[in-house]
């Protein structure tokens, strides 16, 4: 049986960094910014990575 940390942390937490991630890249490159854009990218690799450093503590 998994842990409850384990379904947080690989289906929950990264699919909201990306979509958060997605539309950050979007808006920035819209609207020339380049904090958001950044902040974008930053966040999408965070939720790429996430899961793999996460579960590798967990189990």
């Amino acid at each position: 049986m998994a842990l409850v940390g384990t379904t947080i942390f690989s289906h929950i937490l990264p699919v909201i960094c990306g979509f958060f991630g997605i539309i950050m890249i979007i808006s920035g490159s819209l609207e020339n910014n380049k904090i958001k854009l950044g902040l974008g990218v930053v966040l999408f690799i965070i939720a790429c990575v996430f899961p793999y450093l996460i579960l590798s503590v967990l189990v």
